[in-house]
């Protein structure tokens, strides 16, 4: 080999394939770029809250909502009847679930959507069992109840009305004066006997005795039905009877009954005070009551799940929770949002319970099936 041959391969050796101003040794620009990508990626998915971490302050929301239904008998009365006032509404908090259920879905959060089933399993203990069909086909005697409404303006259609609904002994509540007649008359053909009482009635297809009022300590009148009665009438006028209905199977006191209206203000609160000494009046009257056989018709303007009635729902049962196909909401008329109507029962069993159709009350009438 030549000199000149071995000082050419010195110099040259292979070619150099590197980009033009690239120097010997530096990584590319694009794997440089990616390595950064990648390492901002992983800070990112580092720094961000997983699924448990999510939505705390919904999980936290969930949590309350539970024990709020749960332990609501625990929440104080003496603050503006408080208590009273969230259970005569309960069920609607099961509203706050499907709320609380979208938010949970749309931050992708497992802590809260877990922390939910803490207020669907106390809500579907409370409730679900109204959410079922519980009726039964029979009954040995069907009782109906409806407050009639003072401002009643068709009081002649809503007789028609009831007298259709087939009950064989009918409660109504809030009779005024001006309308007691045509309840009278229009009732007469399908129920021969019948009394009325104050403010309060029962019609029967059956024999009525031992017929006589109940005291439920009303200290005055307020609500619709009080602006048509005078001072002394407010005082005077009863707003609750009793009445024995001869049945085939034995005798049936027969209870009817309009607590005290309730308000809702600013100052006062839930103000339940006429109506809370009324109920426990006919507590103490139904505990008084001989008759095995006890059935409790009426407007209580309260719902049963209110702790103010415990001696009441201490010695009779619903026949809606029992027997009902629903909630059984009658008040207000046009959007039921509370049980206020109510069929109580002792001694007897509720086969069916329903809500009736509207009349031009503002209330919805009640009735059930019962058999001994």
């Amino acid at each position: 080999m030549t000199q000149m041959d071995t000082a050419e391969t010195g110099q040259g050796g292979p070619a150099d394939t590197r980009a033009p101003g690239t120097r010997a040794g530096a990584p590319a620009a694009g794997t440089a770029g990616t390595w950064r990508a990648g390492i901002r990626r992983a800070i990112r998915n580092g720094s961000r809250p997983g699924p448990w971490k999510r939505g705390l302050v919904l999980a936290a929301l969930a949590l309350l909502l539970g024990l709020f239904m749960l332990l609501h008998a625990k929440i104080p009365n003496r603050i503006g009847g408080l208590g009273s006032l969230v259970e005569t509404f309960l069920p609607w908090f099961g509203l706050f679930i499907p709320v609380l259920l979208a938010g949970a879905l749309w931050r992708r959060s497992a802590s809260a959507v877990v922390a939910l089933l803490l207020p669907v399993v106390v809500w579907l203990n409370l409730f679900g069992g109204l959410l079922s069909d519980k009726s039964h086909p029979g009954g040995d005697l069907t009782v109906a109840s409806h407050n009639v409404g003072a401002d009643n303006p068709e009081p002649a259609g809503t007789a028609r009305e009831l007298s259709a609904s087939g009950a064989d002994v009918l409660a109504l509540e809030e009779i005024t004066d001006q309308a007691q007649g045509t309840y009278e008359k229009e009732l007469a053909k399908a129920y021969p006997h019948h009394t009325v009482q104050g403010t309060v009635g029962l019609w029967s297809k059956l024999p009525l005795s031992d017929i006589r009022t109940v005291d439920v300590a009303m200290q005055g009148m307020v609500g619709p039905l009080a602006e048509h009665l005078s001072a002394e009438e407010k005082k005077a006028t009863p707003r609750a009877l009793r009445a024995t209905v001869a049945t085939d199977q034995g005798p049936l006191a027969v209870y009817v009954a309009h607590l005290g209206s309730v308000r809702v203000n600013p100052k006062g609160g839930f103000s339940t005070s006429q109506r809370d000494a009324g109920e426990r009046a006919l507590g103490k009257a139904i505990a008084a009551e001989q008759n095995k056989r006890v059935v409790l018709l009426g407007d209580l303007n309260g719902t049963m799940d209110d702790r103010a009635f415990a001696d009441i729902t201490s010695q009779l049962h619903s026949a809606p929770d029992a027997a009902g196909d629903g909630f059984g909401f009658t008040w207000p008329a046009k959007f039921p949002v509370a049980r206020i109507d109510q069929i109580l029962v002792r001694g007897v069993e509720p086969e069916s319970s329903r809500v009736l159709p509207p009349t031009g009350s503002d209330h919805l009438p009640v009735a059930a099936g019962i058999s001994w």
